[in-house]
């Protein structure tokens, strides 16, 4: 497996890998998946301030991580939300680490500082996935999203991204 930047030929295949996570899950709260066109949109933004990366082999795309702002207030801009979805069948096989071993550190060296990951409970997948790289629980809203049938609660983890400073640095790039 490697691990690269996205280009938007992944847009399809990005769409495909995530459409199960919509409508046959509640690990996204999104009702309709996006197309492809709308994937593209979203890689092309990502790209253009913060990252978003894919898991490749032979047979093609198999999973992708991003990067994307966590809060409109300008005092969160040091600060960013990441994602990791891999293909059905792939999770707990080492491709959401490597993924996360490539995004995190772009995230930093772009001046975030820290990286806030959310997750619909329960997702013991995801919760050891992000303890296994550093993050450390940040809270948990209680019954904050309503999907197939029922109220969710979501658990946000966070990771410091650079050493810990008592000043801003630059803005992220």
């Amino acid at each position: 497996m490697t691990v690269r930047d996205a280009i938007e030929d992944d847009a399809a295949a990005c769409a495909a890998i995530y459409a199960p996570y919509v409508t046959g899950t509640a690990i996204s709260f999104e009702s309709d998946p996006p197309t492809a066109a709308e994937m593209a949109g979203r890689i092309a933004a990502a790209q253009r301030t913060h990252a978003w990366l894919v898991l490749t082999d032979g047979s093609g795309v198999r999973g992708y991580a991003y990067g994307g702002r966590f809060a409109a207030r300008s005092a969160y801009r040091w600060s960013c939300e990441v994602s990791v979805y891999l293909e059905t069948g792939l999770r707990r096989t080492g491709g959401g680490r490597a993924l996360y071993a490539e995004l995190l550190p772009r995230l930093a060296a772009r001046g975030y500082r820290t990286a806030f990951a959310g997750m619909t409970l329960p997702n013991a997948a995801s919760a050891g996935l992000h303890r296994a790289l550093g993050f450390e629980p940040a809270g948990t809203y209680r019954r904050v999203g309503w999907k197939a049938g029922q109220w969710h609660d979501v658990a946000w983890m966070q990771c410091p991204l650079g050493p810990p400073d008592e000043t801003a640095p630059d803005d992220p790039r």
